[in-house]
């Protein structure tokens, strides 16, 4: 049997659900196979970011993430260090999660744990009409010059069939058989660690006094690690990266080839440091790695997610850069499937998400190195940059992007310094009703200071912002406007104006529409 559809997803996880959830919103036909049974069964990815939750914002999904947050962790969590969390504190790395990004944003950082958020997303995906099978593989993939070949596999009745995609998001998972397949490398630090996560049971709140519950490293001679606690103080997880004094040694990052059954036990009673009853759960053997695909584009093949960088848990950035390339894969695919943009179009995601994969490799490793081992060397350490220009401080610079004269050429910035630059995420500015940010989401639009009524005749949605912050916001004049793409990048802007005549000519270049 053979099905056709116009985008085939493979892999059901955080990313490739976002990924359907997306396209769906575009009206894109989206299929997802996934080769386990369900929504993701232990917490993983957990701190998501500000450029997340905007994204779960626009698919009107950040008040449902709100909601199922505040009943597990503190609204305002902090990151620290300790010895143990019976014993003394090293360091505080962040005293507040959402300190700081005050006017920078409608949304605010928070912990969730990915077997929440999944179902929600894939709730959602189902809503706007999403294909999402699970226990079903993808054991081959065959790409010609009008689409992509897909042998599907029901692993629970054996069944196979064929479907005929246009295009394929692969988001299968840091060991992504689509990636290699493909023959795509993967470049950078290499590994790091073969770690654990015991998952537990324990009072341990009478310990964490008025610490909130959101990242405690662990850091003593015995181990080093962290705790993810819910604000009961009841649950939790302890990740171990390393076991031994002498962290400088091979075996002290294989914790997981070196564990004995009593180990898991000892550790977490370790990391606790006080003399209390607990009951383990479970026990994840994992690999924690940082490194970023050669090439995130394979023709119609796209890679998404771990399947395109794999970064330790330091710093949430793996799963919060997948959610953004789905983010950013999804309007493409539905515009070029609907013949509102040329496919050169797509080649833009790959110039696009790269660098910022390598950003967030790069970042993530830093805090590994400087958190966890510093012991083992920092050499090869980059710079440390602030979590925020990460997150929404970034610029694209692609065909999709028209650039200006004064770009500098720098990767990130703090946010506010960017000032509406073309290729930069548009700035919020607070409107009556929402912020500038509710404007986006489905395709193009226009945005016009208080004297930019005549940008209307452009053909683009045009909305004037009659805010007196801002023409300074974006860098414009109260006449002058700003094109954003749909998932909220400034593509090009006019300082002065109105000249709706030069719209045209600048959408066709975005889109790759030859003239």
């Amino acid at each position: 049997m053979e099905e056709h559809v116009d985008v085939l997803i493979v892999g059901g996880s955080l990313v490739g659900l976002t990924t359907a959830l997306l396209l769906r919103r575009h009206g894109v036909n989206a299929l997802s196979v996934e080769r386990h049974p369900s929504t993701a069964i232990h917490a993983r990815a957990g701190h998501f970011q500000v450029r997340t939750m905007e994204i779960l914002r626009e698919a009107g999904l950040e008040e449902r993430c709100r909601e199922a947050s505040l009943a597990m962790y503190h609204p305002r969590g902090g990151i620290n260090s300790v010895e143990s969390l019976a014993g003394k504190e090293h360091a505080v790395y962040i005293a507040d999660l959402n300190e700081g990004i005050e006017g920078l944003t409608p949304t605010t950082r928070l912990f969730l744990n990915q077997d929440v958020l999944e179902p929600i997303l894939r709730e959602k995906a189902l809503e706007l009409g999403a294909d999402l099978r699970n226990r079903t593989e993808v054991t081959s993939l065959r790409q010609d010059a009008d689409g992509v070949t897909a042998a599907l596999r029901d692993l629970d009745t054996g069944e196979e069939r064929t479907v005929r995609a246009a295009y394929v998001v692969a988001a299968d998972g840091n060991r992504s058989p689509t990636r290699r397949s493909l023959g795509i490398d993967m470049e950078g630090y290499g590994l790091l660690s073969r770690s654990i996560t015991i998952y537990f049971r324990a009072d341990v709140a009478p310990l964490l006094r008025d610490r909130n519950q959101g990242v405690i490293y662990v850091h003593n001679p015995k181990l080093r690690g962290f705790f993810r606690i819910d604000r009961t103080g009841g649950k939790g997880f302890l990740v171990i990266n390393t076991a031994g004094e002498d962290v400088t040694q091979p075996e002290a990052v294989d914790v997981s080839g070196n564990l004995t059954p009593d180990q898991p036990e000892e550790f977490l009673r370790t990391a606790i440091g006080a003399d209390i009853p607990v009951e383990i759960l479970e026990v994840v053997h994992w690999i924690a790695e940082a490194n970023n695909a050669s090439r995130y584009q394979d023709g119609r093949i796209f890679l998404a997610g771990d399947a395109a960088h794999v970064v330790p848990p330091n710093g949430g950035f793996g799963g919060n850069t997948g959610v953004q390339d789905a983010h950013n894969i999804a309007w493409k695919l539905a515009a070029v499937l609907k013949g509102e943009a040329g496919p050169a179009l797509l080649e833009t995601y790959d110039a696009e998400r790269r660098p910022a994969g390598q950003l967030t490799v790069e970042q993530a490793y830093t805090r590994y190195a400087t958190r966890v081992v510093p012991e083992r060397g920092t050499d090869d350490v980059k710079p440390f940059v602030p979590d925020i220009e990460i997150e929404i401080g970034q610029i694209a610079r692609s065909s999709a992007v028209v650039s200006e004269p004064d770009d500098d050429g720098v990767q990130h910035k703090h946010p506010s310094e960017w000032r509406g630059l073309p290729g930069t995420r548009a700035p919020h500015v607070p409107l009556a009703d929402g912020s500038t940010l509710d404007l986006f989401g489905h395709g193009f639009v226009l945005l016009t200071g208080p004297r930019g009524e005549g940008w209307s005749a452009s053909g683009v949605p045009t909305h004037v912002v009659g805010s007196p912050e801002f023409p300074t916001a974006y860098g414009i004049s109260p006449a002058g406007a700003s094109l954003v793409r749909p998932d909220g990048i400034v593509a090009w802007r006019s300082v002065d104006g109105p000249r709706p005549e030069e719209v045209a000519g600048v959408m066709d270049r975005v889109r790759s529409i030859s003239p």
